[in-house]
């Protein structure tokens, strides 16, 4: 085996476990696509270290949901929910590609776009998306490091709820935290500061699609439950940098005030978006044309498929 013409995979055991037994799919796909093009396949942790060893190896690298470790390495990831994937040289979903892109709902096939949406509602949430109602609250799902402003964020999470509770002075607010977070005492204090001042603030854990499903619209910085809030037709305010950007209401481009002001009459085409986000923009790896996509990609990236 040459170092020079293998493509190492970094993956944290439990995957590493599953891709060298050949029972992760789309992973089984890339190594079909590679194996095909006469490159070698091996496999090594995602720690530090790993990453140290990648760096000095000569060949190329695929990085699970993390920055490649040098120009000869990509990232890959799961598009928000199975089987779909991102192959990219950034590790910031709000770097890729698509979030540049121009999304054209009329450019799209309705036809295709209304069975996409049906199929995809009904499998992740059966028929709740078609039962939704607007009980007067809005959603926001919180996400880590609620009292720091991050690069890609317009301002600190604790601030963006200070901002939905200033621009809606009605509404009940329910903030759920994210069942993967520690959060420290000074950002517990910082949730219980506001809610002594706010008696419509509610902090509750998990529930997601129980308030996809009530709420009036989504605030967030950049979580993928905005993302799912689509497959609801729920209207999202974003106040960080994402990949999913094109059809909801960005403080970033038009300003804190104008969002509020616009977020009861916001209605994209949620069908069209997601026919076009997740199956013309990245892999569906349960697709027969999966195979095909990956290599297409790779050879986009300069890769010798």
């Amino acid at each position: 085996m040459s170092e020079a013409n293998t493509v190492t995979f970094y993956l944290h055991d439990q995957l590493r476990k599953q891709a060298e037994a050949g029972n992760h799919n789309f992973i089984k796909k890339m190594v079909e696509v590679l194996a095909d093009a006469g490159l070698d396949v091996a496999f090594d942790g995602d720690d530090t270290a790993a990453h140290l060893r990648a760096t000095m190896r000569p060949g190329h690298g695929m990085f699970l949901m993390q920055a490649p470790a040098n120009t000869r390495g990509l990232t890959f990831r799961k598009t928000y929910l199975f089987p779909f994937w991102h192959i990219e040289k950034q590790g910031k979903r709000w770097e890729w590609p698509v979030a540049h892109d121009i999304f054209d709902p009329a450019a799209q096939n309705p036809v295709k776009a209304a069975n996409f949406y049906r199929f995809w509602q009904n499998r992740l949430f059966d028929d709740a998306p078609g039962a939704t109602t607007k009980d007067g609250f809005v959603y926001i799902p919180l996400q880590g490091r609620l009292t720091t402003q991050r690069s890609f964020q317009h301002c600190s999470p604790i601030d963006m709820i200070r901002a939905v509770l200033d621009h809606d002075p009605h509404r009940r607010i329910i903030v759920t935290l994210h069942p993967s977070e520690d959060y420290t005492p000074d950002e517990q204090a910082a949730l219980d500061d506001l809610i002594a001042q706010h008696s419509r603030l509610y902090v509750r854990i998990g529930g997601m699609e129980t308030y996809l499903k009530g709420c009036d619209y989504i605030v967030t910085q950049n979580s993928g439950v905005g993302f799912m809030g689509y497959f609801f037709g729920k209207p999202l305010i974003l106040f960080g940098a994402v990949d999913f950007h094109h059809i909801a209401l960005n403080v970033r481009d038009i300003g804190v005030a104008a969002a509020f002001a616009a977020v009861d009459d916001h209605a994209p085409n949620y069908a069209a978006y997601l026919h076009w986000f997740l199956q013309k923009r990245s892999i569906n790896a349960g697709r027969p044309e999966a195979t095909q996509k990956i290599r297409n990609v790779l050879r986009g990236h300069g890769w010798p498929v």
